[in-house]
């Protein structure tokens, strides 16, 4: 796939998702959840290049930092005073998780399957993925999948082919779980995308694609789907349960999305487009914080 838009305007090819924050009310609950539904370890904090944004949720807040092997996957704050969401209201959709094979797939698959507390919400042959749906337990969405090789993604006119093909989940872990489930989970994994909810899709357009840097790789009965680099998202947005919704309060769920570019002098290049856009920055001299046009935080960091 290539682009007529300018290199200047794009976030670099080899942008990636980092791990989502989150404000919770039950930090004990969540964090086993998350631990023995998905298979995730808490990390020690030396480790987990991942920091909570503590400007955002608060001083001294308790959190925990989840993740596979050294990777951070989610970030929990303790933020016990703030209401749930409201029906319509803009915020996350759901954190998709990506699996580097279908056996790493199929294993929390069936975890997160067998966890009590977990609502499983379906399954999909999107074609250039297989992804499956849960919800957690203070309603939070999360997909898990793993992707086909790129060089079987069918591209036209510049945009990928995908679809809600039926996936039989109960053939799927059949063919695909191949270790005992009473034992850790071995598999890597990675914040592959994030879907969030927005009031309008062109407003979602003008901000994470003309503004940030994104381009469009997809558009869906409803959704904008936009990358870095061709691959087939690394963020979505939808008005299917938020049309017309106005900017969020501070609630439970979403509380950051975050991402890193390689270098300092992509930071920079971004800060620029973001400020021309008149866009309200917060600089660190590390990481450039701000929101959406739906006060939904974005972090983005340049890698170590």
């Amino acid at each position: 796939m290539t682009s007529s838009t300018s290199s200047d305007l794009l976030l670099p090819s080899d942008t990636t998702m980092d791990a989502v924050t989150l404000h919770v009310a039950d930090l004990p609950g969540m964090t086993a959840y998350y631990r023995d539904a998905l298979g995730l370890v808490e990390l020690d904090g030396a480790v987990a290049r991942t920091a909570v944004d503590l400007a955002a949720s608060g001083a001294g807040a308790q959190h925990a930092v989840l993740g596979r092997g050294t990777t951070p996957l989610v970030v929990l704050v303790h933020t016990p005073g703030l209401p749930a969401p409201k029906a319509g209201e803009a915020g996350l959709f759901h954190t998709a998780l990506l699996f580097p094979d279908r056996a790493g797939l199929a294993d929390a698959v069936a975890r997160a399957a067998q966890h009590p507390r977990s609502r499983y919400v379906g399954s999909a042959d999107h074609l250039v993925s297989n992804a499956f749906y849960f919800t957690d337990p203070e309603d939070n969405g999360i997909e898990l999948y793993w992707d086909r090789p790129r060089e079987q993604w069918d591209w036209q006119a510049g945009r990928v082919v995908m679809d809600n093909a039926p996936l039989d989940p109960n053939a799927f872990l059949r063919e695909h779980v191949a270790a005992p489930l009473d034992q850790p989970a071995r598999s890597d994994a990675e914040v592959g995308h994030v879907h969030l909810k927005v009031g309008d899709v062109e407003t979602a357009r003008t901000f994470y694609v003309d503004t940030l840097g994104f381009e469009v790789t997809a558009e869906w009965h409803g959704a904008l789907f936009v990358a870095a680099g061709g691959y087939h998202h690394h963020m979505a947005m939808n008005t299917w349960q938020s049309r017309g919704a106005g900017a969020r309060a501070a609630t439970l769920g979403l509380g950051q999305v975050s991402l890193v570019l390689p270098a300092r002098s992509d930071l920079d290049a971004l800060a620029d487009r973001l400020r021309a856009a008149r866009v309200d920055v917060r600089d660190d001299g590390r990481t450039l914080r701000f929101e959406d046009p739906w006060k939904s935080l974005l972090e983005v960091s340049a890698a170590a």
